[in-house]
């Protein structure tokens, strides 16, 4: 990309209707140009992959491989791409977690247009694009690393956290429940909200995303080993 070249823009979104008008805003854009558009997480791998955009705007929530995971993947094969980040809410967590990937900010599906296609320009030009919640979080972060004070899955209970520490761990539900006293249907429920609130979809999923944290291991919060 040149000064005198429009950012090849892709979008990954699971609503047709606010594609489209992201679409729209794009193609009449002097500073952008449309590089293809995807419903879904797995989509947007194929795209990014087929079109090499300079800039994808990521949906955080979608069905399937969520917008965190579609960004972790497609910056592993290609780094140069500036993935930024659409959410219906400031959701300190989720957003967080998109960061941890490798996206270079966010922004709030409700905002103006001319507000979207700076943040594209932005990102496009190698800046970082957040609001001042989430930099105090990720300074936090970095200063005390992901074991500090702060829980790096904040948005988890307790017991949720118990939970996935076994679950990083590498036990059975069954193994799971006899740890915590509970029955196996009480974690079954304990580890659908987990993978809800981490926005992954299977175990393995989730075991990678919470090792990263340093969970299921003898130096985790918890302190148990495995069986």
């Amino acid at each position: 990309m040149t000064a005198d070249k429009p950012i090849r823009v892709a979008i990954a979104d699971d609503h047709p209707m606010f594609r489209s008008g992201l679409r729209t805003l794009v193609e009449e854009s002097p500073h952008l140009e449309f590089a293809g558009e995807a419903g879904d997480g797995e989509e947007a791998l194929a795209i990014c992959a087929d079109t090499r955009p300079d800039v994808i705007l990521m949906d955080i929530r979608m069905p399937g491989t969520s917008g965190v995971e579609a960004t972790r993947r497609i910056l592993a094969g290609q780094p140069a791409i500036g993935v930024l980040m659409l959410t219906m809410l400031e959701d300190d967590t989720s957003v967080f977690a998109a960061m941890r990937a490798g996206a270079r900010g966010y922004i709030l599906k409700g905002a103006a247009p001319d507000e979207i296609v700076r943040a594209v320009v932005a990102v496009a030009a190698g800046e970082a694009i957040f609001g001042a919640a989430l930099a105090t979080r990720m300074a936090h972060f970095f200063a005390t690393g992901p074991r500090g004070g702060a829980h790096p899955f904040a948005a988890l209970s307790s017991r949720e956290r118990d939970v996935l520490d076994l679950i990083a761990a590498g036990h059975s539900n069954a193994v799971i429940a006899a740890r915590l006293a509970l029955s196996e249907k009480t974690i079954r429920n304990n580890v659908s909200s987990i993978f809800a609130k981490l926005q992954v979809v299977d175990r393995p999923t989730a075991i990678v995303r919470a090792r990263e944290a340093g969970l299921g291991t003898p130096n985790s919060a918890r302190g148990d080993t495995p069986v």
